[in-house]
């Protein structure tokens, strides 16, 4: 799927980092990451929970692949 604004924004999935549709996005919030709009400053990956929406450690993010986002 695309990334969309339309709806409320991109959604990726925690398990395939593939985006979905903002509905599915909202249905799924324990699988899901609602991604905010813009440029970010840091470079190199980084790993964001889909429970909290938070960043975490690189070493939580690889333990639990289900769960968070790798961010590029």
């Amino acid at each position: 799927m695309s990334k969309s604004t339309k709806g409320g924004g991109p959604y990726r999935s925690a398990t395939t980092g593939q985006y979905v549709t903002p509905k599915y996005g909202r249905s799924h919030p324990s699988t899901t990451v609602h991604e905010a709009p813009g440029r970010h400053g840091s470079r190199g990956p980084h790993y964001r929970s889909a429970i909290s929406g938070r960043y975490v450690t690189t070493k939580h993010g690889q333990s639990h692949p289900n769960t968070t986002v790798k961010d590029k």
